[in-house]
């Protein structure tokens, strides 16, 4: 008999405990668990260590809210919508915040490492630059390297002792507490099915102790069988599973709704400023939950987002232009 893994946004929320070390699905601005990161922060978590291959609009909603001490990435923005975290930046600037900085490579080697049950990966990515200077070993220089979740050493420099190629570079696994999905299926015992890019979604949900699958919709594991070769993340590996539409707004949703560029475009001109920050979650996060945000947010703007399901965008938001 199949256990029962449905659990509500606010008990999900409850799962990442404070001092939590926590990863996301999708990359940049799609496929982002918003839902779960808004109650993050209405439930204000802190002293997160946020682990990401990449950064995106959920980096700078929790920094920016003060519930993440700790983020170790290779960069972070909202692409064509603010090229760059500011909140992280300001928190970094005000030394709210260790920034650990790995390459783009090297972050997802960690995680692959991590996936296949290794202790580190080998690599020659980023090797001569300032990357492996010591001086920008934050984690290091806070003291916090202590060899249980957190690596002894930010990387170990060796010989290849096979085929005598040189240098590598040993950098440790990720360590993580929870991942957080966000796709367009998951089945009623957990299996994931993700349309579009997958990203680096099997490797976060192997890599994690706790996985949680936030999904535009719960479906029978048997329609999912039909075409098992289409599935992303088998069930055994999602402990916990709810259905949350529109769950990764303001991000997108491959195939069923598009990024809200104008959302990302306030929310980036209004908070460089930690004063413009609070303001803006005021408005949208705090004394709301999730259907009360898209209530706000309103069906004639949720619908110009949906996509046309041949296309798999909306023909209703202007694409490119000068």
């Amino acid at each position: 008999m199949s256990i029962d893994k449905r659990i509500t946004l606010q008990q999900a929320a409850e799962i990442v405990k404070n001092g939590s070390k926590l990863t996301f699905s999708g990359f940049t601005i799609w496929r982002r668990p918003f839902a779960l990161v808004y109650e993050l922060i209405r439930q204000q978590r802190k002293n997160l260590h946020l682990v990401e291959v990449n950064g995106g609009p959920q980096t700078e909603f929790l920094v920016g809210a003060g519930c993440v001490d700790i983020w170790e990435s290779c960069w972070v923005g909202h692409e064509l919508y603010g090229k760059y975290g500011a909140n992280v930046s300001r928190k970094v600037g005000t030394k709210e915040l260790i920034v650990e900085d790995y390459s783009h490579a090297e972050m997802m080697f960690r995680f692959a490492a991590a996936a296949q049950g290794a202790a580190y990966a080998v690599t020659q990515t980023s090797l001569g630059t300032d990357i492996h200077n010591p001086e920008y070993d934050m984690l290091g220089k806070a003291g916090l390297r202590d060899g249980k979740k957190i690596a002894k050493h930010k990387y170990i420099f060796t010989e290849d002792p096979f085929y005598d190629a040189g240098a590598q570079v040993l950098i440790p696994a990720v360590k993580v507490d929870v991942a957080v999905l966000c796709v367009q299926q998951v089945g009623e015992e957990g299996t994931v099915r993700v349309n579009g890019q997958y990203y680096s979604d099997p490797e976060a949900a192997r890599t994690a102790d706790i996985t949680i699958a936030i999904a535009e919709e719960i479906v029978p594991e048997e329609y999912l069988r039909r075409n098992a070769d289409q599935n992303t993340i088998p069930s055994f590996e999602v402990d916990y599973i709810l259905e949350c539409p529109f769950g990764a707004h303001p991000t997108g949703m491959f195939g069923r709704y598009d990024v809200d560029g104008s959302f990302l475009k306030d929310f980036y001109g209004r908070t460089r400023t930690q004063e413009g920050f609070d303001d803006f979650a005021k408005e949208w996060i705090h004394g709301h939950d999730h259907m009360s945000y898209l209530e706000k947010l309103g069906w004639p703007r949720m619908l110009n987002l949906k996509a046309n399901t041949a296309l798999n965008y909306s023909k209703r938001e202007k694409k490119g232009g000068k």
